[in-house]
């Protein structure tokens, strides 16, 4: 459950597809204590690394979501058919659908992170409240904020509707809280950001992992109200 949340929040930093390589780290506060997140992004491949123990791929272009369990040298795969489905029916069982988000609005608020000047822009909709300190001095931001959507397409796409555009914000967001009823709040603060080239190998899987057999999420699950298939 921790990594779910983690992964959320990732979800929420990681914003669109540009060609250069990016790399992110970001500490992260709640769902259970202080964590450190590390992203990278290189064309249609998105990494995210929750721990040492725990690595997942996304491929933005095939929909595949591929899952390192590093101390077991274990791989655990699905496919971009199989993870369009889980989405939909992660989808089915919300218990209302998003509505269209309205962009985020300025607060007045003004704060110096990692010695940035930032001001806090804030958004609300019916699942959560979110607080956007947005750096619009930061070098290069209207390439980063592209380079962070991938998380906003293929798949997962349904997931994040409801959720901000990026593309719309006047600067990179340096942290971003977030509060939804019945969760722990979650703070995410960017401690370092990298354009250097990152190599093929940090999107592939490494040499002596063994797969890991998934089991059928999808088989003899129903959105409510809906029959089972024969």
């Amino acid at each position: 459950m921790k990594s779910l949340h983690l992964f959320g929040i990732a979800s929420l930093a990681l914003l669109a597809t540009s060609r250069a390589d990016l790399t992110i780290v970001q500490k992260v506060e709640g769902a259970g204590g202080l964590h450190e997140l590390t992203l990278k992004v290189k064309g249609d491949k998105a990494r995210v690394d929750v721990n040492p123990q725990i690595t997942t791929i996304i491929d933005a272009k095939t929909g595949e979501v591929t899952t390192l369990l590093n101390d077991k040298k274990t791989v655990m795969r699905i496919s971009g058919e199989k993870a369009k489905a889980m989405a939909e029916v992660a989808k089915a069982f919300a218990k209302e659908e998003a509505p269209a988000q309205a962009l985020p609005k300025p607060t007045g608020k003004k704060e110096t992170i990692n010695g940035y000047e930032t001001e806090e822009y804030v958004t609300d909709s019916p699942k959560y409240h979110a607080s956007y300190w947005i750096a619009k001095s930061y070098p290069n931001y209207e390439s980063i904020l592209k380079q962070m959507s991938i998380m906003q397409q293929g798949a997962f796409a349904g997931l994040t509707k409801g959720m901000p555009d990026y593309h719309a914000l006047p600067g990179l967001p340096l942290r971003t809280q977030v509060k939804v009823p019945g969760q722990d709040d979650i703070t995410s603060t960017i401690e370092s950001l990298k354009l250097d080239p990152l190599p093929d190998t940090d999107f592939a899987i490494p040499a002596g992992y063994s797969e890991m057999k998934m089991p059928d999420f999808i088989r003899g699950t129903q959105a409510p109200g809906k029959p089972d298939d024969p």
